[in-house]
């Protein structure tokens, strides 16, 4: 598959005119099969999956993570190797948080699952001075208590459902906001070197997802703890996005194509590029003057 096919601007969202079943079906299959498509050129891009591997998926609830595991049970299903998959939900203890509908829901798929429960809410409001987002705390915990629990399950690889939009729009956040050029990575290893995280949607679109995820009728858990904060940064660059998506479609996918297209000597770190060492490829004889 070409860089073109896979940055493919994504479909544009339906309107409340009155569609054909069929059409609708029709459209949803295609949907289906370009996502997955799209997951397994990333994996493949990438070396996300390897024969052997159990990848725990990360369930948060929302619309990517249920996206991305259907996605992985497709592949693992007619992949020509052999993988594991184990889902795995942190419920953080928040108020109201409805913990029987991910047990309800994954008991109905072929795939092994596991809950595990920390009140990591309870720290995040007691750390998290007023005013400011819970993001930060709340994503490190999280993430230390996933890590940890894929070493002692023997999880080589860990799937988060990030997307292309998470990609460009963390790029932009970088970029703005802390002064580096940097975005999400299709594949990581932790700071540990003890788990490497995969990120299969990466060339997925929000809107793509979105729509599927949708018509898949997943039930969908918010997220109180940081869903629910207005203002927050990344928000105003999804807006972003989605307004460059409406008014320039292929800008946004532009920007994705770019990430795996960087020309070091055209950019000015010296950490990547030794220009302090630049000299020309012989010494210059001076052209004597004309007359």
């Amino acid at each position: 598959m070409s860089q073109a096919e896979i940055f493919e601007p994504a479909i544009a969202p339906g309107t409340s005119t009155r569609i054909d079943p069929r059409k609708a079906g029709f459209e949803i299959n295609k949907l289906t099969k370009r996502l997955r498509r799209l997951t397994g050129q990333a994996v493949v891009d990438y070396g996300m999956i390897e024969d052997g591997d159990l990848v725990m998926v990360c369930l948060s609830g929302g619309k990517d993570s249920y996206t991305m595991l259907d996605m992985l049970m497709s592949l693992r299903r007619n992949a020509p190797i052999r993988f594991e998959l184990l889902a795995v939900n942190l419920d953080q203890k928040q108020p109201g948080f409805p913990g029987h509908v991910l047990p309800s829901y994954l008991r109905t798929l072929d795939v092994p699952f596991e809950i595990l429960e920390e009140d990591t809410y309870s720290i995040v409001k007691a750390t998290t001075p007023e005013g400011k987002i819970t993001c930060p705390i709340c994503s490190r915990l999280r993430r230390g208590i996933l890590y940890s629990h894929a070493v002692r399950r023997g999880a080589n690889k860990i799937a988060l459902g990030h997307h292309l939009d998470d990609v460009v729009g963390t790029l932009f956040l970088n970029l703005f906001h802390g002064g580096r050029l940097k975005a999400m990575p299709p594949k990581l290893k932790s700071d540990d070197g003890r788990n490497v995280v995969i990120r299969p949607l990466y060339y997925c679109r929000e809107a793509d997802i979105g729509r599927y995820s949708q018509a898949k009728a997943h039930p969908i858990i918010p997220c109180n703890l940081c869903g629910s904060q207005d203002n927050l940064q990344r928000q105003k660059t999804g807006e972003m996005l989605r307004e460059w998506d409406r008014l320039y479609p292929g800008r946004v996918e532009n920007v994705a194509r770019a990430l795996a297209n960087v020309t070091p000597s055209h950019l000015g770190d010296p950490a990547l590029f030794d220009f302090i060492g630049l000299r020309a490829d012989a010494r210059l004889i001076p052209i004597a003057p004309v007359g």
